[in-house]
């Protein structure tokens, strides 16, 4: 399991990474709401914990952000505020749930482990690399929340991408997964990627589809060099 934990109190916040990844999960942390935000929209988590009073953007806004860019990550608040218009506040906001602090690290294991299973079935139907959305149940991509039109080979591209993302994917597996062991004489693959390109980057502002040249292609949000 992959956990992003957003918490400006350095000793709550190696409390919970100590715990995590004594357990064997990976952990990434964020100490303010800015760098937080952007881990989670350029980063794939399981889950983020996610500190309410932060410095530079409190946990509602970047809850609020996350979901309002398609980002279904499921996300447990904490916060020493525990009246009722507090919590609701966050639930409004997209958390999933609510730990008031101070709180013990095996509780925040058992939500953890009790969301994950809630959300196991939805997260596997649905693919995310930023604002690209691909919901495998009935083959539909949108980006930004504007729907997109793929043919089926373009579709089975982005989806091998979208799983392997960040991760640069080799010509092979690409032409692999369209043709199986009899791809075409002709470079088919730069076609369709390039109709691929068109669809899914031509039209926003920031490009999705990475050329890695001699080597293959990633879907990322992050410009790697």
């Amino acid at each position: 399991m992959r956990l992003l934990i957003i918490e400006d109190n350095p000793d709550i916040l190696a409390n919970i990474v100590d715990y995590f990844e004594a357990a064997g999960h990976v952990v990434d942390c964020a100490r303010n709401g800015p760098g937080g935000l952007h881990l989670a929209l350029t980063e794939r988590f399981d889950l983020i914990v996610l500190d309410i009073m932060l410095p530079g953007m409190d946990g509602y806004q970047l809850c609020a952000s996350l979901r309002g860019a398609g980002n279904i990550v499921p996300i447990i608040m904490l916060t020493a505020r525990d009246a009722l218009d507090d919590r609701l506040q966050g639930l409004r906001a997209g958390a999933d749930d609510y730990l008031v602090k101070p709180f013990a690290l095996a509780e925040l294991q058992a939500r953890i482990d009790a969301i994950l299973r809630r959300t196991q079935g939805r997260q596997q139907q649905r693919l995310q690399v930023g604002d690209l959305v691909f919901d495998l149940d009935d083959f539909t991509v949108s980006r930004a929340g504007q729907p997109l039109r793929l043919n089926p080979a373009c579709l089975k591209l982005l989806e091998v991408l979208m799983r392997k993302s960040p991760a640069v994917v080799r010509r092979e597996v690409l032409e692999e997964a369209l043709w199986g062991d009899d791809p075409p004489a002709s470079d088919g693959l730069r076609s369709h990627l390039h109709l691929l390109r068109q669809v899914i980057d031509k039209p926003f502002a920031h490009p999705l589809l990475q050329t890695i040249h001699g080597v293959g292609y990633r879907l990322s949000e992050v410009e790697h060099a």
